[in-house]
């Protein structure tokens, strides 16, 4: 179990607006939030100083922590890489697999932290991430290792590949693994690592990377793997034409009946992308309360086209947004993100069809639905602190008149940032990590992987 050594009582002094994400969808004004023993305590105006540790915020919008529901962390490595910085999806993997192949634990836990750190920088306090490649030695434990010491609440999946090229998959074949050492890892990570406790730091998931790089038997083991264990399920599904083109191909059917045949529908399975999902499989997800992390970036990134979440949204569908893997982004940005999604959706579908609150709660409330976590997501008391500050005085939102619309004026980078209780970001800085120092260390990996 991991648990992070709590800050004394902290009470947010006057915010000129919270936006709550309750269930109300309440905005206050000129209201206080006090934080003790890692959970919100007290919200409301004019609340007793006492011992509490003060953190004014009346030129300041509060807002949830965001959530970032699909991540690939070990990729801050190999961020912008001549050949991959204009293929389509298989053919950017086709560039960047003999480079990760190279990876090994020190480049999991290094590119972990640098992930993270840049998240947390962009008010982002949960992070799900999907490793599903383990050379030489390489560990799900090294990204653990490392969110522990950055400090965000972490919910790492132990991915898995098994068709490699001389089997007709897409990796080489050195970064496979057979599937009875797959499923037995599972269950090492799961017993050592999960969490299932309100306020949890560190919850396991299992994901298969994808229907492309596993067997229908692992693709239906894991399933039943995860239910067994209690953990939820998570890969990637219907991202752009060719992936459907292959999943026609291979298994004579779409990616959500797939998905379906084989039990990767239900209220613990997400799924990333989900770009060309169809009619049928919106009202599957919705039906079966599936869950689908969002990437706009991402999918810009590598052309793979617009996801309906209009449609989702609509019909019920929970969202999530994820920043996708900085070798596909290339930037792990939650705010930006939010602002993504909501521009794309207007430019297919109108300008009235997202608004600036509707994406900034997808980024808030929306992930923790999507994670299964009830704890988090919103500012009520009783809920953990997990909350952003962001500094409404500066340059990017001079002259704003709504102020809270942060997804169009900003800022795009947090002041200060709560986890649990604990202070991860303050005035703008990493607490937790020597940030030069870190960067650093990333910077000296990323050139032994190009030399």
């Amino acid at each position: 179990m991991l648990k992070t050594n709590l800050d004394p009582s902290i009470l947010i002094r006057n915010a000129q607006v919270a936006l709550t994400m309750n269930d109300a969808e309440e905005e206050l004004q000129g209201v206080d939030i006090r934080l003790e023993n890692g959970v919100i305590a007290e919200i409301g105006s004019g609340l007793e100083t006492g011992r509490s540790e003060l953190v004014l915020a009346d030129q300041a919008v509060v807002t949830p922590g965001l959530v970032n529901t699909h991540h690939h962390l070990y990729q801050t490595l190999t961020r912008a890489v001549p050949g991959g910085q204009d293929a389509l999806l298989f053919g950017w993997l086709k560039t960047l697999y003999p480079i990760w192949s190279r990876f090994g634990p020190e480049e999991m836990r290094v590119s972990a932290m640098v992930g993270l750190s840049e998240l947390a920088l962009s008010g982002c306090t949960l992070s799900s991430d999907h490793l599903y490649l383990y050379p030489n030695g390489a560990r799900l434990e090294d990204t653990i290792d490392g969110a522990k010491e950055v400090g965000l609440r972490f919910h790492p999946t132990r991915g898995a590949m098994s068709i490699g090229e001389s089997g007709g998959g897409l990796p080489p074949d050195e970064l496979v693994q057979n599937e009875p050492a797959i499923l037995e890892d599972c269950i090492r990570v799961i017993d050592a690592f999960h969490d299932p406790s309100e306020g949890s730091m560190c919850r396991v998931g299992v994901a298969p990377c994808s229907p492309f790089s596993v067997t229908r038997d692992l693709m239906r083991d894991a399933a039943l793997l995860a239910r067994d264990k209690g953990v939820m399920l998570h890969t990637h599904l219907a991202e752009n034409d060719e992936d459907i083109a292959y999943s026609q191909a291979q298994f004579g059917c779409r990616p959500g009946d797939y998905a379906e045949e084989l039990g990767w529908v239900g209220d613990d399975v997400w799924h990333a992308h989900c770009v060309k999902l169809d009619s049928r499989e919106i009202n599957l997800f919705s039906n079966t309360s599936t869950g689908v992390a969002h990437c706009p970036c991402s999918n810009c990134r590598l052309g793979s086209g617009i996801a309906p979440v209009r449609q989702m949204r609509d019909a019920g569908v929970k969202i999530g947004l994820g920043v996708d893997g900085s070798a596909s982004n290339d930037q792990g940005n939650l705010m930006d993100e939010a602002r993504q999604a909501m521009l794309l959706q207007r430019v297919a579908y109108g300008a009235d069809k997202m608004s600036t609150r509707e994406a900034l709660k997808i980024a808030t409330r929306g992930g923790a639905e999507v994670l299964g976590r009830s704890d988090v997501g919103q500012l009520a008391v009783g809920k953990r602190a997990d909350i952003a500050i962001w500094d409404i005085s500066t340059i990017e939102s001079a002259g704003s008149w709504d102020p809270a619309a942060l997804v169009l004026a900003g800022p795009r980078r947090v002041r200060d940032l709560f986890v649990e209780g604990r202070q991860i970001v303050r005035d703008g800085q990493m607490t937790t990590v020597d940030m030069g120092a870190l960067v650093a260390h990333q910077n000296r990996l990323a050139l032994g992987l190009m030399a």
